[in-house]
């Protein structure tokens, strides 16, 4: 409640119980009082993330379950670093965390904790571990691409749609060459299907343009990787001002072919990036946090998530920002959020 409320850390969550204690004694059992700063501080400490984080699939599964179309079922998994949780004393870089975020329901599945950015690629099968992928699609960006892990999304029953990038050398450079010989003669000896889109925002303008095909069996390692069926590129061309870019993406896949839901699947795996990472920073100021207890900095990181997903299940015409606000500001809003009775 404090944390969609607007605090940030033991001792905020310990004013703002202060403040409206008695709001609190109408909805839980408080027989010895509101705890101390330092008491929440040391429960934060004390409890373990994966632990604490399993809590929550109860209320997750209850509030949003899967949809029967597994085409909206899109978990986005993508690494993210607390650039303030660093402690030089100890010898401790910030702290780096694997999200998994439902795109469909905006909701964080799960997190996982580890000290570099390198150990990205062990985390992404542990967290798969901890999250239901049955009838799902996942996606993640090419530091996740790899045999493994694709492995286990398919023997979890779930699909897979992975961007290529120089550490699967092999794979990449014959991906792109078979994509770009067959793009010379404008797919004449292959069937290919092709949807183009704009989209604006930002001060940005995007022209993107998707190509999606079956895999050739001839492609580099195609026998090593499991379910492997398609292959796709994503075109994007940006004009922000008087400056423009283009950036190329190719991607493995295990669904069937059909370019618009290939293209929903990119398109949505930058949902974690604009609307996890980014409403993390600049709406719960994650990056300006400064707990470096890991313990306790992994447990805030879930607790903002949670709030997050929760703030992003109310229809009203607020941003997510101002909900946090309003949460803040009124307590019959905050207990809304949280679906629980107003007293």
């Amino acid at each position: 409640m404090a944390v969609i409320a607007g605090a940030d850390g033991p001792q905020a969550i310990g004013i703002w119980a202060d403040t409206n204690q008695a709001w609190l004694k109408k909805h839980l059992k408080l027989p010895n009082g509101i705890p101390s700063h330092d008491t929440l501080g040391r429960l934060l400490a004390a409890l373990k993330p994966l632990a604490f984080q399993n809590c929550f699939q109860a209320w997750i599964q209850k509030v949003a379950p899967l949809e029967e179309d597994a085409a909206m079922n899109q978990i986005a998994i993508d690494g993210k670093a607390l650039r303030r949780s660093h402690d030089r004393s100890k010898g401790l870089g910030p702290l780096w965390l694997v999200s998994a975020w439902a795109v469909d329901r905006s909701i964080s599945l799960g997190q996982l904790a580890t000290e570099e950015k390198s150990n990205e690629i062990t985390a992404i099968p542990e967290l798969l571990d901890n999250i239901e992928i049955k009838g799902a699609v996942v996606t993640i960006d090419a530091a996740g691409c790899q045999r493994e892990i694709a492995r286990k999304i398919i023997d979890g029953e779930g699909d897979f749609v992975l961007a290529l990038k120089g550490n699967q050398g092999k794979l990449h450079d014959s991906v792109r060459d078979y994509i770009t010989e067959h793009m010379e003669n404008d797919f004449a000896d292959i069937k290919v299907r092709r949807y183009a889109e704009t989209l604006k925002g930002h001060g940005r303008v995007d022209e993107i343009t998707y190509y999606h095909m079956r895999a050739p069996k001839e492609l580099a390692n195609f026998d090593r990787w499991p379910g492997l069926r398609t292959i796709g590129v994503a075109i994007r061309q940006s004009e922000s001002g008087s400056k423009s870019s283009t950036e190329v993406r190719f991607f493995i896949a295990s669904i069937v072919p059909g370019v618009k839901k290939f293209a929903r699947y990119v398109r949505g795996h930058w949902a974690i990036e604009n609307t996890l990472h980014w409403c993390l920073d600049v709406t719960f100021r994650e990056d300006e946090n400064r707990v470096r207890e890991r313990n306790t900095a992994n447990n805030m990181a879930w607790l903002k998530r949670f709030g997050l997903s929760m703030l992003k299940q109310q229809d009203d015409k607020y941003s997510v920002a101002m909900r946090r606000r309003v949460a803040g500001w009124n307590l019959d809003y905050l207990a809304k959020v949280l679906g629980i009775p107003v007293l």
